[in-house]
């Protein structure tokens, strides 16, 4: 199933129109999607896809000689595998000297930690040879962290990339193609579980209910309960501490202060994890939208619903999970299951409006969106265009509203405007709901527009 992508595809597609040598290097957590819009892109394209595997040199270099036969027909190269990476370059070289060549290497990090010099060889033949003819090489990682190591300042590669791309995972209305049958209610509390990982996606059925799916889910052996900690182990040196601050970030504690009393480390400690965790996408941290970004208002949330969810729910009752359980746990999570899509909601019609902004239907294009919040006063969004001097004010309720419940939240809002510090501005007032009574002469919206949204995107 191919999904979406179309915007990291006409990347790769406008790069391989210029006709010259090009070092692309491809990487995203896993399950991200990133080996289906490879082979996508091979499949309209042509070239050779070639994965790594954690094995021995000789056995890398057998099976890519195998697949490198197979595509050029060499009857040679079958009987006599490439014996070297310097072989292996050369080989790339000669092919590609006059014609179009798309090489994608995946799982490139497995390579270099069976040959550490690998790096060296690499960039070599780039510097004097691959550059020169007309090679479309494609260099591909899941491990965040290895791959942004392996192309950094220390590294020999440094520099000679001529392009990169960091996959995410895909935002709401395209995720939502995935499942069909759900209502977009129903598909709302599944992204709050899923997020928009292709792979995790895939695990659930919408010809089941989403507590048919969350039975699945809570299962020793499911791949949804495992993943998270196969993929944090990954990644991380001591992930013990690193889930204590994860899983106090999923109860709500967002600010520095609340995460080191509630997971006990040191102030110094906390700020250091929080940082990798910055790095590795997995947390974000967010200031009042109109503060300057050396505030120290920073608040730190989980970038993922997946681990969000993981964190909130799975992994503080994962006993429940071994000894069989599933069904108390699913009776736990819904019990709580509103007030956590509350902020799985405020994400939504923040992409919402993003998408609203692209299509200009808006009374102003924006510059900027986020929260703003200032000691017990928050407003759920704010887009901001400065240099027009203009301001949305949103907030978002995951809750069906009365015209007189919605009137009363915009006349609150427009309170609370007031303490944002934009005299002179021209300020516009909106809601986001799940859904609104009546909407006429209102800058409402709710999942019926959310709805005509995803249709008009079908249609393009």
């Amino acid at each position: 199933m191919f999904i979406d992508r179309e915007t990291e595809m006409k990347l790769l597609e406008e790069r391989l129109k210029r006709g010259k040598a090009e070092f692309i290097v491809v990487y995203g957590r896993r399950r991200i999607g990133k080996t289906a819009l490879l082979l996508e892109f091979i499949k309209k394209h042509g070239g050779v896809y070639l994965l790594a595997r954690e094995t021995s040199e000789s056995e890398n270099l057998k099976r890519f000689s195998e697949k490198l036969a197979e595509y050029f027909n060499d009857e040679f190269l079958r009987k006599n595998p490439l014996q070297s990476w310097d072989a292996f370059f050369e080989y790339l070289h000669q092919k590609s000297l006059k014609d179009r060549l798309i090489i994608v290497i995946d799982e490139f990090p497995y390579l270099v930690k069976g040959n550490k010099v690998l790096p060296s060889i690499l960039q070599e033949y780039w510097d004097l040879k691959l550059s020169q003819g007309k090679i479309f090489l494609i260099i591909c990682g899941s491990s965040i962290s290895m791959v942004e190591k392996l192309f950094g300042y220390k590294s020999p590669l440094y520099g000679r990339r001529t392009a990169q791309m960091k996959l995410k995972p895909l935002n709401f209305f395209s995720a939502k193609e995935f499942f069909p049958r759900y209502s977009l209610e129903e598909f709302v509390k599944v992204y709050g579980i899923l997020g928009g990982t292709p792979a995790y996606l895939l695990e659930f059925n919408d010809e089941k209910s989403i507590e048919e799916n969350l039975l699945d889910y809570f299962r020793a052996d499911s791949f949804l309960y495992g993943d998270a900690l196969f993929i944090l182990r990954e990644e991380l040196e001591e992930p013990r501490n690193y889930f204590a601050i994860m899983e106090a970030i999923a109860r709500g504690k967002t600010t520095l202060n609340e995460i080191v009393n509630e997971t006990g480390l040191e102030r110094a400690t906390v700020g250091k994890y929080l940082s990798v965790l910055i790095d590795l996408d997995l947390v974000r941290r967010e200031i009042p939208v109109t503060a300057s970004w050396k505030s120290r208002k920073g608040r730190y949330y989980i970038t993922d619903p997946y681990f969000a969810f993981w964190f909130r729910y799975v992994y503080p009752n994962s006993d429940l999970i071994e000894t069989g359980e599933g069904e108390e746990l699913i009776e736990l999570v819904m019990k709580d299951f509103n007030n956590y899509l509350g902020w799985i909601f405020e994400e939504i019609a923040k992409q919402f409006l993003i998408e609203l902004n692209k299509r200009k239907e808006l009374p102003f294009r924006f510059m900027r969106i986020g929260k703003w919040w200032h000691k017990k006063e928050e407003i759920d969004l704010l887009a901001l265009n400065e240099r027009e001097r203009k301001v949305l004010f949103v907030e978002v309720k995951w809750k069906n509203l009365s015209e007189r419940e919605a009137k009363r939240i915009l006349e609150k809002l427009e309170r609370k405007s007031k303490l944002v510090g934009l005299e002179g501005w021209e300020m516009v007032y909106g809601l986001v709901a799940k859904r609104v009574e009546k909407k006429e002469n209102w800058l409402v919206w709710d999942l019926k527009d959310f709805e005509r949204l995803i249709s008009f995107n079908a249609e393009v």
